[in-house]
């Protein structure tokens, strides 16, 4: 399927009905979408791309390029391995791509939220901190979560079952879980396990077999 990009004029934005976001998360400078594209300006600042898929699935990467990476590689990648919809939004500052951040449950960008409410099955793929190559899976759809758990591990990627409050993606808000459904999964990779996954750009066999693993879970549904 070809991949679409975007280039909006932000006082276009502005005019679009978006469900109003919440205040910005402590740690972000933009609460929604339309702040943030009135002082960032689209294809140097970020980039927006989505592509539509064959399945009921879609796989997200709001915090994708320099934000969190490599998320936007993982949610593209789980998206082509069975054909499902892919969306993500990636920082692509030289630096300073943390100001572009905006929390899962203020996340309104259109072309995402378009993905996502098309999708009755939704994996959103994130960035945690952590040195220990960990993989925290969270979200409202308990049976594809749990599902994703067990493949993982089988796979050899260590999976808690204790998340940190601020990382289980259990609110309705939660972009994840936006979808027809109103259930959808969140995975918080940390910084050791992303390393392990990708090394100087450059997929790791580890990154093949933890997409895969993912891939097998989706198929359950």
């Amino acid at each position: 399927m070809p991949l679409r990009t975007a280039t909006v004029a932000a006082v276009a934005l502005l005019a679009i009905p978006l469900a109003p976001a919440g205040p910005a998360a402590a740690d972000d400078t933009y609460s929604s979408y339309a702040e943030l594209a009135a002082n960032e300006t689209e294809g140097t600042d970020y980039r927006r791309s989505t592509r539509d898929g064959e399945t009921d699935v879609a796989h997200i990467a709001i915090h994708g390029g320099g934000i969190e990476r490599p998320t936007t590689e993982l949610a593209d990648h789980a998206a082509q391995s069975g054909d499902h919809a892919f969306a993500t939004f990636e920082g692509i500052k030289s630096t300073g791509n943390s100001v572009l951040h905006i929390t899962s449950t203020n996340f309104d960008e259109p072309m995402t939220v378009d993905i996502v409410a098309d999708s009755d099955y939704t994996v959103s793929w994130h960035g945690a901190a952590g040195d220990e190559a960990l993989t925290y899976v969270g979200g409202l759809d308990t049976d594809l979560r749990d599902a994703v758990r067990e493949e993982l591990r089988d796979a050899g990627f260590e999976v808690p079952n204790t998340i940190p409050d601020h990382l289980k993606g259990e609110s309705p808000e939660n972009i994840a879980n936006r979808n027809a459904s109103g259930e959808g999964v969140q995975l918080e990779l940390t910084r050791g396990q992303r390393d392990e996954l990708m090394i100087d750009r450059t997929p790791t066999d580890a990154f093949d077999d933890y997409i895969a693993a993912v891939e097998r879970a989706v198929a359950q549904r």
